[in-house]
């Protein structure tokens, strides 16, 4: 008993010790509130919202991309076709830092869209067609509910005390973030907050009204205020209706086909070997030999340039009228994004492949159309 006395004694001091901090919250709770556990209770988090073809998610005011497996900073930059420099230094990470599948970088500016398309997502859409792949991604999830508040984090901060900053659970700031599952979080490191999920609400039970103060019972037939004739038969009421009915006009005589549009040259000379077919081949494969100068169709602004995971090169055109010319299965760009270019004018060669061919898609806004009708 007597060897068992100090254990006890430096037990209860290390206790007593711990207490006396102002730090130390066993459960989250302290005096200052009552030792209240209401702090303890954290909100319902909603899921983190789905992300577009190239994992971005959209709010009104800023935009985050989520990583994929195997990515870098540098290789999100590239396939966003952003500066890797720029978007590393935003993150407080390096260009060739390892991204775990999931995490968040911040975008330090929104990305340009086309008439409200993404030009990426178009190109993206464009190399899964031209190398017979799965169906395109499904656009993303309209981020319609509350935006998330944004925290960079600061010296010597944790995830832990950032999520009881906000009254939101630990787990849920690192679902939305990606974090490591050690919580890890570093020095300028940009968060979403998560936002509460909104919780369904019983319905409104309608007022019963008291006998008598409904609708007013209408007054009975009198010699005054005779009954109403009474309706025609059926046959009869239909026969009226159909002889006021106005002639339908005919409108097989009055339809007038798509003007063709013109101006549009072709991207390169050969034969083609892949048709528009809208659902599965949203352009045309034009056989080529590796190493064929690629031309613009038509003249206009380079929209995009980006690889895909493959590290395949894809180029968008935008043009008047809301017209977009895309290019895939190309290499040896000679142009950059924001560049104007003129009708014919070379911007890459037709990469190897087997066969080798230009993939060449137009779009009039969002939906494509059969390329044919443009070309000359």
């Amino acid at each position: 008993m007597q060897q068992t006395r100090p254990v006890l004694i430096l037990t209860a001091t290390a206790i007593l010790g711990l207490t006396a901090c102002s730090d130390f919250d066993m459960d989250m709770r302290s005096a200052a509130n009552g030792f209240s556990t209401a702090d303890a209770a954290r909100q319902i988090s909603a899921d983190r919202p789905r992300a577009d073809a190239r994992g971005i998610i959209t709010y009104p005011d800023y935009q985050v991309v989520v990583a994929r497996g195997g990515d870098t900073v540098q290789t999100v930059a590239q396939r966003l076709g952003e500066n890797p420099v720029d978007l590393a230094r935003y993150n407080a990470l390096t260009p060739d830092t390892k991204l775990r599948p999931g995490e968040i970088l911040a975008l330090p500016r929104k990305l340009e869209t086309n008439s409200g398309i993404a030009v990426t997502t178009l190109a993206e859409t464009a190399i899964n067609r031209a190398e017979g792949g799965a169906e395109s991604p499904a656009p993303a999830a309209r981020t319609d509910g509350p935006q998330p508040t944004r925290h960079r984090v600061e010296r010597g901060e944790t995830a832990f005390q950032i999520a009881r900053l906000y009254n939101v659970s630990p787990r849920a700031l690192a679902d939305w973030n990606g974090l490591s599952p050690e919580m890890e979080v570093r020095e300028g490191q940009v968060l979403m907050i998560p936002v509460a999920a909104q919780l369904d609400r019983a319905p409104a039970v309608a007022p019963v009204t008291q006998p008598g103060s409904g609708s007013p019972t209408p007054p009975p037939p009198s010699a005054s205020t005779p009954m109403p004739e009474p309706a025609p038969p059926a046959q009869v009421a239909a026969q009226e209706a159909q002889d006021a009915r106005p002639p339908s006009p005919q409108l097989a005589q009055e339809r007038t086909e798509p003007a063709a549009a013109t101006g549009f040259a072709m991207p390169v000379d050969g034969r083609i070997i892949r048709a528009y077919a809208p659902g599965r081949n949203d352009g045309i494969g034009i056989a080529a030999s590796a190493g064929t100068n690629v031309r613009a169709a038509q003249s206009g602004t380079v929209a995009a340039i980006t690889k895909t995971t493959t590290g395949v090169n894809i180029l968008v055109l935008s043009h008047a009228n809301n017209l977009l010319t895309v290019y895939a299965n190309i290499d040896t760009l000679a142009v950059e994004r924001g560049a104007r270019v003129s009708r014919g004018q070379t911007i890459a060669k037709v990469a190897a492949g087997d066969p080798s061919f230009l993939h060449f898609e137009v779009r009039n806004g969002q939906d494509s159309v059969d390329p044919m009708q443009y070309l000359q």
